[in-house]
């Protein structure tokens, strides 16, 4: 019962990340939204980390087997990507790179402000 009570709460945020996807109708996953919804319950104690600890272990646990079929559907599209193959490499180079940068002088950013630079 325990886990099906945990279950429930999880479901029912993503549901509730749906809705907000819909209502606000933005350019941002509806999965963001129930991550976001997720932390404010966490955060104001509306939901106990315990309440959602073993089924949410569970699916981090199992998450690598989420993306097989997504793997094998790449892998059977792989001759209609070739000619796509080098913007593809580029931008993911490029991202990467930009990324890299954004994260350390967010990085940086915040350990200035909280004085931790050279601790």
């Amino acid at each position: 019962m325990k886990y099906i009570r945990q279950l429930a709460i999880i479901l029912g945020v993503t549901f509730a990340g749906e809705l907000v996807y819909e209502i606000l109708n933005l350019p941002v996953p509806a999965s963001i939204y129930g991550l976001i919804i997720m932390l404010i319950l966490l955060e104001s104690g509306l939901v106990k980390f315990n309440a959602i600890k073993d089924v949410g272990q569970f699916m981090l646990n199992i998450m690598t087997i989420t993306f097989v079929p997504s793997t094998v559907g790449v892998m059977t599209a792989a001759e209609e990507l070739k000619s796509f193959l080098m913007p593809i490499l580029i931008s993911l180079f490029v991202i990467t790179i930009i990324v890299m940068i954004v994260t350390g002088r967010v990085s940086q950013f915040v350990l200035e402000r909280t004085g931790k630079k050279n601790e």
